[in-house]
């Protein structure tokens, strides 16, 4: 199937992690506040055992599992109770949905830890959807050509210690524990002459700049918390800024349009940067290109000097031929799923390219064989990812319209199911009209629900939205997560054994993290 000619400018919101997924999977950019608390030893919540434990019919079906780069807990008990400490400690901070736009604290910080962040060259990303996919793949990219990579990005899908990774993997509870130790005292200084205290995601940001520099990192994937201008994350030149496809969310923080949210996110162009963009929104686009000239830097644009020549939907993902800044690269698998991601790779190559200096020092292409074996290898957990078979249960993270879009679509694409039950659990500041709209045509039945944090929505509230566009006999309300993965797998199972029918847990990075619990991916 081939995708849109690459000289192409059209002006819809483009593919995207996370968002179009994400993950802002930040646009979720909420640290599980409920959960993480209580699982420090705070008061838990009524489901909080259920999730921790999983449930047993669901963890005996759901298979064992993969190697996706998701920490379960520390099997050492010191270990796992010092973690718990600091969780707790963090979590007693500003939560990242509480924003001061100011980098005055960060600063102050990053200058009494003598600057970790300017120790190595960084890439640094920002968009509302798909920062997360095309960060891990710019890491494994870069990895695969033997660069020592740090990668920062949020927010976590089980264990917080996934933001943090260095060659790929997330740093280990230990070496977590270790890091917020060390910058303890120095953050405690911060705290005492600044008005406000630092917040959890400044804290978190500060721990992966010195974790980078302690490595020490060769390059470091740096992906923003919300926004772009006041992230904490922008302390940090970025040699190579990308940004990914921008549609609207946050818009009581960033903007109403995808021009004025394009106008903060613009932020991390510095100066003499190479800017990397994917498809977008014409006023957005004008925004960033108009910010490019400012800086001085040197742009690259998805449809113009890069982007998707063709792609076909393989076994386990797709077969795609990229265009990259010094030329073709054929025959590319991308173990992920939907046209997005494909999008994603491509933003991602020429990222990786920009960072090398092909396009403007080299006119020549990375090495084909290099490239295949990054690409075949990447992971993203929580989007489009099968969790269970028979019937099949994906998770993906999307949570706000244009994410679903991109979802529908390629489930649409990869599965074909005969019939497809939904899981939906929403943060209540999200346009869940608009997510469940995109969701509308293929669910054939909804199962609304919240996770354990307090920003889920009531999952009456949720089902009053869902019966205006589903229609109630379309519509199941279960309170509880694992009550609605029970019935909507059930809802699966009564098309028969081999019937084809699936189910999709969406809405939310936090009901998708939950949900993997559930499920035994642990």
């Amino acid at each position: 199937m081939s995708e849109r000619p690459l000289n192409d400018e059209n002006d819809d919101t483009g593919p995207g992690e996370d968002d179009r997924f994400a993950e802002i999977v930040d646009a979720e950019t909420d640290l599980p506040q409920a959960l993480d608390s209580a699982r420090a030893g705070g008061t838990p919540t009524p489901d909080l055992a259920v999730i921790e434990a999983g449930s047993r019919t669901l963890r005996a079906q759901g298979g064992p599992p993969q190697g996706d780069g998701v920490p379960s807990r520390p099997a050492d008990p010191e270990v796992d109770r010092a973690l718990r400490e600091v969780e707790t400690e963090l979590a007693g901070r500003w939560p990242e949905t509480k924003l001061d736009p100011s980098l005055r604290r960060v600063e102050a910080l990053m200058d009494i830890l003598g600057q970790p962040q300017r120790a190595y060259p960084a890439i640094h990303i920002t968009g509302t959807n798909g920062k997360t996919s095309t960060a891990r793949m710019i890491e494994a990219l870069l990895g695969a050509f033997d660069l020592r990579t740090g990668r920062y990005t949020s927010p976590h899908v089980q264990s917080v210690t996934e933001r943090i990774s260095l060659d790929g993997a997330p740093i280990d509870a230990e070496r977590f524990i270790e890091t917020y130790r060390d910058i303890q005292p120095y953050v405690q200084m911060v705290d005492d002459r600044e008005e406000h205290r630092l917040s959890f995601f400044e804290v978190i940001t500060a721990m992966a700049f010195a974790a980078f520099a302690d490595a020490p990192v060769d390059v470091a994937v740096v992906e923003v918390g919300m926004g772009g201008t006041w992230d904490a994350t922008n302390v940090v030149d970025g040699t190579v800024a990308v940004v990914t496809p921008i549609s609207l969310d946050h818009t009581d923080r960033l903007g109403t349009t995808p021009g004025e949210i394009a106008g903060e996110k613009s932020g991390i162009v510095k100066q003499g940067a190479t800017v990397v963009l994917a498809q977008q929104p014409v006023d957005a686009a004008q925004v960033l290109l108009k910010r490019s000239v400012e800086a001085d830097a040197t742009v690259a644009r998805e449809g113009m000097e890069f982007g998707v020549v063709s792609r076909e939907v393989a076994v386990g993902g797709q077969l795609l031929t990229l265009r990259g800044l010094g030329g073709e690269y054929p025959d590319v698998f991308l173990p992920l799923y939907g046209a997005h991601q494909a999008h994603n790779a491509a933003v991602a190559l020429a990222a990786v390219e920009a960072f090398f200096g092909i396009g403007s020092e080299h006119a020549r292409t990375l090495d084909i064989d290099t490239v295949r074996r990054a690409f075949a290898a990447v992971t993203s957990p929580g989007r489009l990812e099968v969790v269970r078979r028979s019937p099949t249960v994906v998770l993906d993270a999307a949570h706000n319209p244009a994410g679903a879009a991109a979802a529908a679509e390629a489930v649409t694409e990869a599965f074909g199911f005969s019939r497809l039950v939904g899981v939906v659990g929403a943060s209540a500041d999200k346009d869940v009209r608009g997510l469940l709209e995109a969701f509308e045509p293929i669910f054939a039945e909804v199962v609304v629900t919240r996770n354990s944090t307090a920003r889920s929505m009531d999952p009456d509230d949720l089902a009053a939205v869902a019966v205006e566009i589903f229609g109630s006999e379309r519509v199941q309300v279960e309170p509880r997560l694992d009550d609605a993965l029970e019935a909507a797998i059930t809802l699966a199972e009564e098309e028969g054994e081999f019937s084809g029918a699936g189910v999709l847990v969406t809405g939310s990075v936090l009901t998708v993290g939950e949900a993997r619990l559930l499920l035994g991916r642990d």
